[in-house]
């Protein structure tokens, strides 16, 4: 290594079905790629954690991976969340100075603290507070109001909480492996992070991130956050739809998606014939390949038309300037993002990690962009360190 003392950053992915570890190192200002590791995951159920010391040992197995691949004792990392307990919520922070002056840091950080309070219900914790903008005396649209002079300032945050029952289950096994947990992060959040830069989020874009069990959409409008949500199809659902329309077993349903499926039909060769496995003892049969993908079609449309109304609700149903960007391995199913940009009317893109020196090639691929990311978002916590120490409690979660 060469360093005496570098400055690791890691992000570790407990998806469902695969459990991803990214390391990185701190030069100079600079990201710099040093090792990764995945194993199958273990102790999830339809999305949902139900066994605790099974994903404990995962997450041990992952970081020791890669851990042996750097040559170096990583200790703590940023860790993803997901899934349909985590919710995204508006909220609104009014303070009256009584007269005017100058706006410091501290009426910012007092504006934030009285959004988030009493927004947050029973049984669920903050994860996240990401200002969106200002208003001074009535005038709006301000990014960070850091100067102006005014005697009223509002303050207009997106809130991204988790149940806490669930968080606390993560942190647990986290802890049994014997690991600190720098901050948790919604696993959209962190993929649109290393994959979409600061322009394009300016000119409007969001983030599907298609995981196995759970998928959650982003949607920004500048630097704002408008939109944080899980949505309630998955990559599970496409393979359980071809299971029931083709009467296969969930593995066979599984490779004949990867194998010879499209998310919409006229882009492959539909009525080419496909052997169909049959239970043990019955001669296999034969299928077009246009009847598997009739029944992914309809489940793609299905899931970008819950995006579309997510977009319909904020008013960005026609403000995507830079289109949508698809990440995960529900991603990686071919014509995703053909129906993505038919239902949309948008450009579509998978998301691809950018910002990271010496990234293999080998992971330039919409399934690491979430581990990437978290792996990022460690990096520019411990870049701030010293602006986070001197803006402790709820302040701590901003993402500026």
């Amino acid at each position: 290594m060469g360093r005496k003392n570098p400055v690791l950053a890691c992000g570790l992915d407990a998806g469902s079905m695969y459990t991803r570890c990214v390391v990185c190192e701190v030069v100079d200002g600079c990201l710099r790629y040093l090792s990764h590791s995945e194993i199958s995951s273990q102790g999830w159920s339809k999305g949902r954690l139900s066994d605790e010391p099974a994903l404990s040992e995962c997450v041990r197995m992952a970081v020791a991976e890669a851990e042996a691949k750097a040559g170096i004792s990583i200790g703590q990392f940023v860790l993803g969340i997901g899934g349909p307990g985590v919710e995204g919520v508006n909220a609104h922070g009014l303070y009256e100075f009584g007269r005017p002056r100058q706006i410091t840091q501290d009426e910012i950080n007092y504006a934030i603290e009285k959004a988030v309070r009493g927004r947050l219900e029973h049984g669920r914790v903050l994860t996240q507070v990401l200002p969106q903008d200002f208003t001074l005396d009535g005038r709006a649209g301000y990014r960070y109001p850091l100067g102006p002079t005014c005697s009223r300032l509002e303050a207009n945050v997106y809130l991204i909480s988790a149940s806490a029952q669930e968080h606390e289950l993560m942190l647990t096994a986290a802890h049994q492996a014997h690991m600190a947990v720098e901050e948790t992060i919604f696993e959209p959040v962190a993929a649109a992070y290393s994959s979409i830069l600061p322009d394009e989020r300016a000119r409007g874009i969001a983030l599907l991130d298609i995981g196995w069990h759970s998928s959650g959409l982003v949607v920004y409008d500048g630097d704002a956050m408008l939109v944080a949500k899980p949505l309630p199809i998955s990559a599970d659902h496409f393979t359980r739809d071809v299971g029931f329309g083709l009467k296969v077993n969930y593995e066979d349903a599984e490779r004949l998606k990867i194998e010879y499926g499209c998310a919409m039909l006229g882009l492959t060769a539909d009525n080419s014939l496909l052997e169909v496995p049959s239970p043990e003892g019955r001669l296999p049969r034969e299928t077009t390949r246009r009847q598997l993908n009739e029944i992914l079609e309809a489940r793609a449309e299905e899931l970008f038309f819950f995006v579309k109304k997510e977009l319909e609700e904020v008013g960005m149903d026609q403000a995507l300037l830079e289109g949508i960007v698809l990440t995960g391995g529900g991603a990686l199913l071919n014509g995703m993002c053909d129906m993505a940009e038919r239902v949309l009317n948008c450009s579509a893109r998978n998301g691809l990690v950018v910002g990271i020196e010496k990234w293999p090639d080998e992971l330039h691929n919409a399934l690491w962009t979430t581990a990437a990311g978290l792996a990022m978002y460690s990096a520019r916590m411990k870049m701030k360190r010293e602006s986070k120490r001197k803006a402790p409690g709820l302040v701590g979660l901003v993402l500026k």
